[in-house]
């Protein structure tokens, strides 16, 4: 069934002129699979084993995938670098993302605005139990939704070692925290950008309507999130009260694991806070807001609660004293430190988050007329160097990067009345901040690119990623939903990304879905999800958010620590996943 899985019309007959024409080779399913995994084990070898940085392995993992793509799937070497165009027109996209995310931030960093949102958070409550649910899960929550790209906990981190937290806890908990919120981060992209590479196979079978395949795959993207909104639930609505009672087992003078479940009843108030608009917003209005808007709301609600000591414990944990704390949870930076001081009013700091919040919504929705106009502005280049199945198609007023972000940043100029010297600070460091991640994002969607464009070969094999899943489909059989999200979690571990996690695994699990006959939503959505979860481990994370804390070489004591709630995490929405997939 995978010889001509997704493949257009065009591919199977260029296939079939060459078999005519005697230029097939036959390879064994496993062997095709190895090879494809080969770009795969590139990264994982030189990332995890050797350390390289992202900027080093992504690039060569491309150049192994272009390598494989031509010896064994025979690709044209121009159609490997036609697929590198695309690939590298697709990464533009996403810079842009990540650009107007960043600029937004550090806008706001240098406004004061940030300083601002932070002093907020000193007055709530003097737990640690309850600073942390609201800090990392909840505010966490929000920024992922509005930024995502491994933001929030570059931001938490920091703001948690101001309120006296030691660097490590810090860290972690920011993490493990940063997780549920992250398959609809920076506005759903993991999702509507990360799965984009299903939707020739999708719209291959839709109807035969002009319509019909753009309506098909919409409806595809509405389901996984849907799905995927709901698996989250499940592990969510343990999660703020697993990472107090993981910060009191490794954090606590006692090192007890009971001591947090003293605030079992302010955790569950912050989990269906934010898990009932999540899980709404994911059915009525999509992908792009369950984050964003479950964030806010639950900020809304919990903060206000725990100013009136509502559902707080009887007593209020703290760390241990400053001279028993290990050598290890200390970094550079002093906790408590530099406190921080309102610069403005909590309304006019929280105005951009606002305004981000209420663009998005005006322009997604669908019976308001603003979605049309800024979807309008397409530009799309067909056919690359003359192959009529590689092509990029580029909406830059739809993506986020631009319409809400670098238009509220420049608002934001006049909002909190910027000198020209902090606008000129704010907009370098966006740019130089994005140097190191430009290079492996390039690289990492060029690869994807390659790997898909793999269908269109003179040997009738899959592409790369299906002949991989047709291995692992007989392998796992239809135990596969209880796997499938650790294969997001790896693809997030290696990449740095649930978006690039999604792109690299999406047609592997959408093969594996259809080999076993699993309902392919549910299997993408365990991948989204895993995706996620990867979040907590992934290398790029870990040491961007140990850099703003002031911790040097304890990424692997991270990893390590963080490898059980990812394992966790993985057992709860396998076992639903597989529920699921034999009750639909």
């Amino acid at each position: 069934m995978f010889e001509n899985a997704g493949r257009t019309d065009h591919g199977v007959f260029y296939a079939a002129r060459c078999q005519e024409r005697n230029w097939v080779t036959i390879m064994p399913v496993g062997l095709l699979a190895l090879a494809a995994f080969i770009p795969i084990a590139v990264v994982l070898i030189v990332m995890v084993l050797l350390r390289w940085p992202a900027v080093r392995a992504i690039p060569l993992a491309w150049l192994s995938a272009a390598i494989v793509g031509t010896a064994v799937w025979q690709m044209p070497p121009r159609l490997v670098l036609a697929a590198t165009l695309a690939g590298f027109g697709n990464a533009f996209s996403v810079l842009i993302i990540v650009f107007g995310a960043i600029l937004v931030l550090y806008t706001m960093r240098d406004s004061g605005a940030t300083e601002t949102i932070n002093a907020g958070f000193f007055s709530i409550s003097a737990d640690r139990r309850i600073q942390a649910i609201i800090v990392a899960f909840l505010f966490g929550a929000f920024l992922e939704g509005a930024a995502g790209f491994g933001t929030p906990a570059a931001i938490t981190a920091p703001l948690l070692l101001g309120l006296g937290f030691p660097a490590l806890a810090a860290v972690l908990i920011c993490l493990i925290s940063n997780s549920t919120p992250v398959t609809f981060g920076a506005v759903g992209t993991p999702i509507w950008f990360g799965l984009k590479n299903l939707q020739p196979q999708i719209e291959a079978t839709a109807g035969a309507s002009a319509e019909a395949p753009v309506r098909a795959f919409a409806h595809f993207l509405q389901s996984v999130g849907q799905w995927s909104a709901v698996l989250h639930s499940l592990a969510g609505v343990v999660l703020p009260l697993f990472v107090v009672c993981f910060m009191t087992r490794y954090f606590g003078e006692n090192r007890s694991w009971k001591e947090g479940f003293g605030v079992w009843k302010f955790a569950l108030l912050a989990a269906f806070s934010f898990l009932i608009p999540f899980l709404l917003t994911s059915f009525l209005l999509g992908e792009e807001f369950p984050a964003l808007i479950g964030g806010l709301a639950a900020l809304v609600v919990v903060v206000p609660a725990a100013k009136k000591g509502l559902f707080l414990p009887a007593r209020t944990w703290h760390f241990p004293p400053r001279s028993g704390w290990e050598k290890e949870w200390m970094g550079d930076i002093e906790p408590g430190a530099g406190a921080a001081v309102p610069r403005m009013g909590q309304l006019r700091a929280w105005t951009p988050y606002l305004l981000i919040g209420a663009i998005l919504v005006l322009t997604r929705v669908t019976f308001l007329p603003f979605r049309n106009w800024i979807t309008s502005f397409t530009w799309t280049a067909d056919q690359i160097l003359g192959y009529p199945h590689v092509r990029w198609v580029f909406q830059p007023l739809y993506l986020p990067g631009i319409v809400p972000f670098v238009l509220v940043a420049l608002l934001t100029i006049f909002i909190h009345r910027m000198p020209a010297r902090k606008v000129k600070t704010a907009w370098t460091d966006a740019f130089l901040r994005l140097r190191n991640p430009a290079v492996a994002l390039l690289f990492a969607v060029a690869m994807v690119e390659i790997l898909q464009q793999s269908a269109f070969n003179p040997n009738g094999y899959a592409a790369m990623p299906l002949s991989m899943a047709a291995a692992a489909a007989d392998l796992a059989g239809r135990t596969w939903p209880f796997l499938a999200s650790y294969v997001g979690a790896l693809g997030s571990f290696i990449t740095g990304s649930n978006t690039v996690s999604n792109l690299l695994f999406a047609e592997f699990q959408y093969g594996i879905a259809g080999a076993i006959d699993a309902p392919r939503q549910i299997i993408i959505a365990l991948q989204a999800v895993g995706g996620a979860m990867g979040n907590m481990i992934c290398v790029h994370n870990v040491v961007a958010a140990s850099a703003t804390v002031g911790l040097v070489g304890v990424e692997g004591l991270i990893v390590r620590r963080n490898f059980l709630p990812v394992l966790l995490y993985g057992l709860i929405v396998g076992t639903a996943g597989l529920f699921f997939s034999y009750m639909v």
